[in-house]
């Protein structure tokens, strides 16, 4: 086993890969502010499991009658409820939905939790070096 297959290695660079791209997507998004029509996006978070690998992400949410007078959901993609999807709710005119402030506050988390992955990724090393007596 070499040292790029322990688990929590793996998932740490999975993690700084995925802010990397994450990144992307935000820069995207503040380029296109004065696009017409454009959506931003955004990317779901990956999720690891006990053991450091990467596992699927979110089953779609299914709607649930309760009352009698409740609509009844029609079948289909609509019968359910996406839970990552994000719905801008300042849309200018010309049909943009970039908010740039909240594009910069999204910038800004990914930027301190990316610098937060990659601290955790040189102390793993740094304990593995001193583990094997050559840190």
């Amino acid at each position: 086993m070499s040292i790029n297959d322990l688990p929590v290695l793996s998932a740490l660079r999975t993690k700084m890969q995925w802010h990397q791209e994450r990144q992307r997507v935000l820069a995207e998004n503040v380029s296109n502010s004065d696009t017409p029509n454009f959506k931003p996006r955004d990317l779901v978070e990956p999720k690891f499991n006990s053991t450091g690998q990467a596992v699927g992400g979110f089953a779609p949410l299914s709607l649930t009658r309760t009352s009698a007078a409740h609509i009844v959901p029609s079948s289909g993609e609509s019968a359910s409820f996406d839970q990552n999807r994000k719905v801008g709710f300042q849309t200018r005119p010309a049909g943009n939905a970039v908010s740039l402030e909240e594009e910069m506050l999204k910038v800004s988390a990914n930027q301190m939790d990316y610098a937060a992955a990659t601290s955790l990724y040189g102390k793993s090393l740094h304990l593995l070096k001193t583990a094997i007596g050559k840190g």
